[in-house]
């Protein structure tokens, strides 16, 4: 499409009314009608004019100064200014500011706080296009300043190994909120970047608005037709604050005015007038019903109605609602000796067989089955377009996820160890957990964690990890001691519209063993199992720690104990355990974790609040060392807890 007199009022609407936006925001806020506004005033052309050139169906994934994308995507304005002043009737209830959301309607996929995690997720989104062979190109924005951190590196990388069809928009407005690019980065322009990634890139004057809708029109047919990611830089300025209250008092004297005079506005709109496309009547008119439109939405957003707190409501919008199991949660078919890992492998094949939109991704899980084997024969199975080897980048690959269950994917990450994830924590803690809460997207993604001591591995590969995430509202975690759990849990985990966090302790692979149902399975969350029915006390426990329970109880056979198995942290089933205690009044928790900030000292903290009249004793949570994992087989026999059990214990049953 090419400018002129048949489109150029549609084209000069559309590049005109987020400036109108703007104009009435910065008034809304002198007014206190709005808390804080990230402006995108001289910035328009980059946003509205690489919106039109992508199709109605495709996704864009947006940053702080996009409002262009917003109003070229024709999201209802008074809807948008709901959001700005968190209404309830705003996209996320008033739970979030500005531009922290998405609309599925819309195809837009909003950012968070962090600046790069979009960039992820605009790969996965990507990539379900390819799989489906569809001819759809993504289009993902990130500044100048958010291009200094690790996302970018990861997300062009995994971009350009798998060839996905993405857009990687860099608005280089040339400071990042008070630093300068000179303080940012050593090159001249973004343009040095794509090569170094084996990508293609490009260079235009964002403030060009013609310029960059031709440019970026011709790049996302190139990119439909032949399906790779390309980099485009748009170098423009912020005429505003990084925030209105930050100022703009850094900028060095004369520099705004230089710009004044390339605002992308008046640069159109001197191009219509010359052409003779719209008489300067005609401009006016359509700029004054502009503001028209603008003002009469803000208004009409001012007599939407404010959130009202109420718990329920709240706690129910942290998780997407699972639907009930067609499978059996109890199992009578025939059954077999399996070891956990083998459990773990029969699990994930019966969820790739149930669900053929799952991809699993992970380092080294394609040909080579993962490091602990889990996906051997895999490849073979299911193909590598379902079964993905990823470079090392957990924070994109773990974005990419998202970006899949968005589009309709299940999803599997494996971390090689646990202790990996903390590459990847703002990407789930900030990201996935948070989404459904925000804006109602639900994110249908398993991470695989092995994890745990016992191996003398050392401090960076035996670490227990749960309670990272037993705290992130909008997570499950599910820690299960056993083949038999294991294959129903993780059955149940795909089954599952949330996040969720999935531990398989490294030590327990190889070493335990079950009868396994050889159907289909999936076992609830929440429901703890009582393995042996007891009355003199309570012992509780997950992973590895039921191993070393039924070591104390292979010694101890005179102690009538009744011994609860977790399974899942979060929900975890504290009816179970509270009615045990009711009986046994006493009660002992334990734990391979240390006691600072974790999950079992959680569990205590509640049954002496709950059970408090109940209790005969205090509760004692057994823990592991409070310091880092030490690699002598000798020393990580002194940190881990078991040595402690019998004492604790024995000072429960004789308080």
């Amino acid at each position: 499409m090419e400018f002129s007199s048949k489109n150029a009022s549609a084209a000069y609407t559309s590049l005109f009314l987020p400036r109108a936006v703007e104009e009435r925001m910065l008034i809304a806020l002198r007014q206190g009608r709005i808390s804080k506004w990230f402006s995108s005033y001289g910035q328009e052309a980059v946003s509205v004019g690489t919106a039109m050139a992508m199709h109605e169906d495709e996704w864009i994934c947006t940053m702080h100064r996009n409002l262009g994308v917003f109003t070229t995507r024709d999201i209802p304005l008074r809807k948008l200014f709901a959001q700005f002043q968190g209404k309830l009737t705003g996209f996320t209830k008033g739970r979030d500011r500005s531009f922290h959301f998405g609309s599925t309607e819309h195809k837009i996929f909003g950012m968070i706080s962090h600046l790069g995690p979009q960039l992820g997720v605009a790969d996965g989104l990507a990539l379900a296009r390819k799989l489906r062979g569809e001819k759809k190109c993504v289009l993902v924005y990130t500044g100048d300043g958010g291009a200094s951190e690790g996302d970018f590196h990861e997300a062009l990388n995994v971009a350009a190994v798998w060839d996905l069809p993405v857009l990687i928009v860099v608005e280089n407005n040339q400071w990042g909120l008070s630093t300068p690019s000179k303080e940012q980065f050593v090159f001249d322009s973004f343009t040095v970047k794509g090569p170094a990634y084996g990508m293609e890139a490009h260079s235009v004057d964002g403030n060009d608005f013609e310029a960059v809708y031709a440019l970026t029109k011709k790049l996302t047919d190139s990119i439909r037709e032949n399906p790779r990611p390309i980099l485009l830089e748009c170098v423009t300025f912020r005429m505003r604050g990084h925030e209105e209250a930050s100022g703009t008092k850094y900028y060095p004297d004369g520099l705004i005015d230089s710009w004044k005079e390339k605002d992308p506005i008046d640069r159109f709109k001197a191009q219509i007038l010359a052409q003779k496309w719209m008489s300067s009547e005609e401009v006016q008119s359509l700029e004054e019903n502009c503001h028209k439109l603008v003002l009469d939405s803000l208004n009409e957003a001012l007599e939407e109605p404010n959130p009202i707190f109420n718990s329920e409501v709240e706690l129910n919008d942290v998780y997407a609602q699972v639907q009930s199991s067609e499978l059996t949660s109890t199992p009578n078919g025939p059954r077999h000796a399996r070891r956990m890992i083998d459990a773990i492998r029969e699990g994930l094949e019966t969820a790739m067989e149930l669900d053929p939109s799952l991809v699993l991704m992970g380092q080294d899980i394609a040909d080579y089955g993962g490091v602990f084997k889990a996906t051997e024969g895999f490849v073979e199975r299911f193909g590598k377009e379902r079964v993905r080897n990823t470079p090392l980048c957990e924070s994109a690959i773990v974005g990419a996820g998202v970006g899949l269950t968005v589009e309709g994917h299940a999803v599997m990450v494996e971390m090689q160890f646990s202790d990996f994830v903390t590459e990847a924590m703002t990407q789930i803690c900030n990201q996935a957990a948070k989404l459904h809460y925000r804006w109602g997207q639900s994110v249908n993604m398993v991470i695989r964690m092995p994890t745990g001591a016992g191996v003398a591995a050392g401090p960076f590969h035996s670490q227990s990890t749960e309670a990272w995430f037993t705290r992130v509202p909008g997570l499950k975690v599910v820690y299960p001691s056993n083949a038999f759990d294991a294959k129903g849990l993780l059955i149940q985990a795909f089954q599952d519209p949330n996040p969720v966090l999935f531990f398989e302790h490294k030590a327990l692979y190889r070493s335990q063993e079950s009868d396994v149902p050889e159907e289909a399975y999936a076992l609830p969350f929440g429901q703890a199992r009582i393995c042996t029915v007891g009355e003199e006390l309570t012992l509780v426990s997950y992973g590895l720690g039921m191993r070393w329970i039924e070591e104390w109880q292979t010694q101890n056979p005179n102690i009538s104990a009744e011994v609860i198995d977790m399974r899942t942290l979060v929900p975890w089933d504290f009816d179970t355990v509270q009615k045990s205690i009711e009986k046994t009044g006493r009660c002992v928790v334990i734990q391979e974790d240390t006691y600072r900030g974790s999950f079992g000292a959680d569990i205590s903290h509640r049954i002496q609040t709950e059970c408090f009249a109940k209790l005969d004793a205090p509760v004692e949570v057994v823990s592991s060392l409070d310091i880092p994992i030490p690699f002598s087989a000798e020393l990580e026999r002194g940190y881990l807890a078991n040595s402690r059990i019998e004492e604790a214990i024995n000072r429960v049953l004789n308080f």
